[in-house]
């Protein structure tokens, strides 16, 4: 079992900021996210990565679009070996090609099996797939059975933001309503709804009343661009449902957590939020 401190925040929503990233995966998107997040996004090392963590807890994601984009993935073993590196910091969550059939299976047996990671990481619109599509259902199966969570995207995505045809990348893919059917199917598997899902947020907080294994996180956006329902529903009846997270190096940590403090939510619900409901979710 990783080792945790209770009361460390634990952001569950962080991309490498390296080459392997920046430049590897999302290398001609990567100007289009920095005019999106208005934001410079410089490549860093891992080393630099885990000093900015100092104090927390950070959910590592690996990232395999190789279908979608065409680009190189960030590979579960890079992951893996980032973690064993900083144990204290990161926490691996693996990633496959949901469209390489029974090989994307076989490769998320061994991330859990033999690699140790904890959950997995998909971006429908870049991988360009309906995970309500049948067809990804035996990749759902054997997740489930691995007994860790999916970690989804959901609403608009700066990939691709500002281009003509958006670059291809289809938000048809990421509307929360593809991830009821998932949760409806698969009600052992533990789906996180990733960032706020502009312009489906009422969908997608009816979504997560409504399935019992369905978490959102609160990544991609800025805390002082929430919108009010959201902010309603994370204080009430979402608290035990919600999860802080960052998408690093898009929003940094500081700001968020600064902007997360002007929200004034209770001590109970926001310790929830920061860590509370992570360490429950990951069995810290």
């Amino acid at each position: 079992m990783l080792g945790v401190v209770s009361g460390t925040p634990i952001d569950f929503h962080v991309h490498p900021s390296t080459s392997e990233y920046l430049e590897g995966s999302l290398g001609p998107y990567l100007e289009d996210l920095r005019r999106h997040f208005r934001l410079e996004v410089p490549v860093r090392t891992l080393e630099q990565m885990a000093k900015e963590f100092e104090g927390m807890r950070a959910v590592l994601l690996a990232w395999d679009a190789r279908t979608g984009t065409g680009r190189p993935p960030v590979t579960n073993d890079w992951v893996a070996e980032a973690c064993r590196r900083y144990p204290e910091t990161f926490i691996p969550f693996a990633s496959v090609d949901p469209w390489r059939g029974d090989e994307a299976i076989a490769e998320a047996r061994r991330a859990v099996r033999e690699l140790g990671m904890r959950g997995f990481k998909f971006q429908q619109a870049a991988m360009a797939f309906n995970p309500a599509d049948e067809r990804f259902f035996p990749l759902w199966e054997e997740i489930q059975s691995l007994d860790v969570p999916c970690l989804f995207h959901v609403g608009t995505t700066g990939l691709g933001a500002g281009t003509p045809g958006g670059s291809g990348i289809r938000l048809e893919y990421v509307r929360p309503i593809h991830l009821d059917a998932v949760a409806a199917a698969f009600p052992r598997l533990t789906i996180v709804c990733a960032h706020p899902a502009y312009p489906w947020q009422e969908e997608m907080l009816a979504i997560a009343l409504h399935k019992a294994n369905v978490y959102v996180d609160l990544s991609g956006w800025a805390p002082r661009y929430f919108p009010a329902e959201l902010v309603r529903e994370i204080r009430g009846r979402l608290q035990d449902k919600a999860l802080f997270g960052t998408d690093y190096p898009f929003i940094l940590p500081e700001r968020w957590l600064r902007e997360f403090e002007a929200l004034e939510m209770p001590d109970p619900v926001r310790e929830k939020i920061l860590w509370g409901n992570a360490e429950r979710l990951l069995g810290l």
